[in-house]
């Protein structure tokens, strides 16, 4: 698709709806942001109550960039209850209450996850369980909660954000490249299941330009040096599918 500036005629998602989870920032902000070029209402989840303006910024940007609305939503991907709550925010938000037009949720973007590096002999079942709650059983439970919802036409798109981290053995990333991995795993399996509806498909970035990188330690840097020699690390963000 050509690069869209600005409020053009060209929006080939009118009418389509996404859920972008991790939006507020990194990735997720510039997704979403390409999203609502395209013309696409946007849902815009976040988590930490630090998160809140700069999702509401987010939103009134591409509101006076690109014409979209947005409905943003607060709620934590490690919680149980998380698919149920965004779809229940989405119903009851002011773009749906009052509509007599059905919930459907065309896009789904799975991008929230955490990652600390942690060396084997340092992972606790606390640090175990946190990752994997919020990176693998997140995503499960929103694309539960938004079958319902799927278009029946197999327009349907789910998108999951995996890592190098799930097949380079990096060092301190066996929980991390684990759930990449079970992610990726699972997404293979919601292309068939879920085949009549949707295509669900995973991206696989190497190293990018957002505040999850900044955070990490100059060892692992060190480690995605050759990788940036590469492909220069920059704040675009080049996919490349895994299948």
């Amino acid at each position: 698709m050509p690069e869209i500036s600005g409020n053009t005629g060209y929006k080939p998602l009118q009418g389509k709806l996404a859920i972008v989870t991790g939006a507020s920032r990194g990735i997720g902000a510039a997704i979403a942001t390409k999203l609502a070029s395209y013309g696409a209402t946007l849902v815009l989840n976040y988590t930490s109550p630090s998160s809140a303006q700069k999702t509401q910024d987010l939103a009134d940007t591409l509101s006076a960039t690109y014409g979209t609305s947005s409905i943003i939503v607060k709620a934590d991907l490690g919680d149980t209850s998380v698919g149920e709550d965004i779809i229940t925010a989405i119903k009851t938000s002011p773009l749906y209450s009052t509509s007599t037009r059905p919930l459907k949720v065309d896009i789904i973007i799975n991008n929230a996850g955490i990652s600390k590096n942690t060396k084997t002999v340092d992972i606790t079942p606390a640090v175990f369980d946190e990752h994997y709650r919020i990176n693998v059983l997140g995503p499960l439970l929103l694309v539960q909660a938004a079958i319902p919802y799927l278009p029946y036409d197999g327009s349907g798109r789910i998108v999951s954000l995996s890592s190098v981290s799930a097949t380079l053995g990096l060092p301190g990333q066996a929980i991390y490249g684990g759930t990449k991995a079970a992610l990726e795993a699972m997404t293979r399996t919601w292309a068939r299941e879920l085949a009549e509806r949707c295509t669900a498909t995973c991206v696989n970035p190497g190293p990018v330009v957002t505040d999850m990188y900044g955070g990490t330690s100059e060892e692992f840097k060190e480690v995605m040096r050759p990788f940036i020699g590469i492909f220069s690390l920059s704040l675009s963000l080049f996919f490349v599918f895994v299948w």
